[in-house]
C-alpha cells in the first residue's frame, strides 16, 4: 500500500496528479511512466485542464515541456494541497493506530478488583482492537515495571521520587481500620492503632505500601506486637474481616462493594503516618506515551476523577 505523501496524491483528482507528474519530469511519457497509464491519458488530462482554465499551463521547449505562468500557479496548489492531505493521512493513521494499539498496565491489586475493570471495560467499548494487558503487584514492583518500560501506565502507592518516573495522578487517601459492624472497635472514637491492637489483626506482608506506613506507625506504640496473620492479599485479609477473625488495614480504594454492602466498615485511624497514602497513576518520565497508551491514560484521568470524590464520601 501507498504511503505518506504517495497515498495523498492517489486521493487527489488525476487531472491535478498527471499535471504533477509532468510539471514534475517536464515530459508527458515520462510522466505516464511514472503513472504507470498511457500517454494519451496524461495528454487528455492536460488538455482538459486548458480547456477548463481557459489558459496554457506549459510552454513547449525543444522536446520537453516548461510551465507557464498559469501552471507555475497550479502548481503550488497543487503542493499546498498534498501537504494538507499529508496531514489528513496521519491523523488517519493516527486513529488506525488507536484500533490496533497495545496498552501494557501494572497495577496494585485493590485498584485491580474494583475500578480498573471499569476503566478498562469503557475503553474497550470505544477502542475494541487495543490489546490491553495487566500485571497485578505490589505498590513497588508496579512502580518499578514503568520505570524499566516493561509497563506503559501504573497504579501504584507511594511511588518513589526519581528522574525516571513522573506522577502523573495523585490522590491522598487516608488508611483506616477494616471489621465487621458489630466489632467492639468499630464504636471507638479516633480510632487508632494500638486501639486496634487490642484485638487479632491482618498486616499486609511486607514490601507492601500499606505494610511500610504501618511499620512506621507501629514503631512508635510501645511493647511487643501480639502474634498476627501476615498476608500478600488484601482481598484475603479482607476475607478474614467479613469473619470476625481479625481486624485488617487498607485504604477505601477496594473495599467499596462491601461498604455499600454494610458487610465491612472503614474507621479511618488517627495516627499520623496513616492519615495520607497517596494513589498514583505512574508513566516513565524517559519516553513519550505511544498513542494509544496516552489515550488509555487520559481516559484513565478522567474516569478517576469521577470516582474518587464517591470513595472519599463512603
Amino acid at each position: 500500500m501507498a504511503q505518506g505523501g504517495d497515498r495523498s496524491r492517489s486521493l487527489y483528482a488525476p487531472a491535478m496528479r498527471y499535471f504533477a507528474a509532468v510539471a514534475e519530469r517536464g515530459s508527458i511519457r515520462a510522466a505516464a511512466r511514472d503513472l504507470n497509464v498511457a500517454s494519451s491519458a496524461v495528454n487528455r488530462q492536460i488538455l482538459w485542464l486548458e480547456e477548463a482554465l481557459d489558459l496554457a499551463l506549459f510552454e513547449r521547449v525543444g522536446r520537453g515541456l516548461r510551465l507557464a505562468p498559469a501552471g507555475e500557479v497550479l502548481l503550488a496548489h497543487v503542493r499546498r494541497t498534498y501537504s494538507d492531505f499529508d496531514g489528513t493521512i496521519a491523523e488517519l493513521d493516527a486513529l488506525k493506530g488507536l484500533r490496533r494499539g497495545t496498552v501494557s498496565i501494572a497495577t496494585v491489586e485493590s485498584f485491580a478488583e474494583t475500578i480498573l475493570p471499569e476503566i478498562i471495560g469503557s475503553f474497550r467499548k470505544a477502542y475494541p482492537g487495543i490489546h490491553v494487558a495487566i500485571t497485578v503487584t505490589s505498590a513497588q514492583q508496579a512502580a518499578a515495571l514503568v520505570e524499566s518500560a516493561e509497563a506503559d501506565v501504573g497504579f501504584t502507592f507511594d511511588p518513589p521520587r526519581n528522574a525516571a518516573l513522573s506522577i502523573a495522578f495523585a490522590h491522598d487517601l487516608p488508611i483506616g481500620a477494616v471489621m465487621v459492624p458489630d466489632h467492639a472497635a468499630a464504636t471507638t472514637e479516633d480510632l487508632t492503632l494500638a486501639d486496634c491492637l487490642k484485638y487479632p489483626i491482618a498486616l499486609p506482608a511486607p514490601g507492601l505500601s500499606l505494610r511500610t506506613r504501618l511499620d512506621a506507625a507501629l514503631a512508635r506504640i510501645p511493647g511487643n506486637l501480639r502474634t498476627y496473620v501476615e498476608a500478600n492479599s488484601l482481598s484475603f485479609m479482607r476475607a478474614l474481616a467479613r469473619r470476625g477473625m481479625a481486624i485488617t488495614f487498607q485504604t477505601r480504594i477496594g473495599l467499596e462493594k462491601d461498604l455499600e454492602a454494610g458487610t465491612l466498615v472503614f474507621r479511618p485511624l488517627a495516627d499520623a503516618p496513616l492519615q495520607q497514602d497517596r494513589f498514583a497513576i505512574v508513566t516513565s518520565s524517559m519516553r513519550a506515551l505511544a498513542l494509544a497508551p496516552g489515550m488509555f491514560f487520559d481516559h484513565a484521568v478522567i474516569t478517576l476523577k469521577d470516582h474518587l470524590p464517591t470513595i472519599d464520601a463512603i
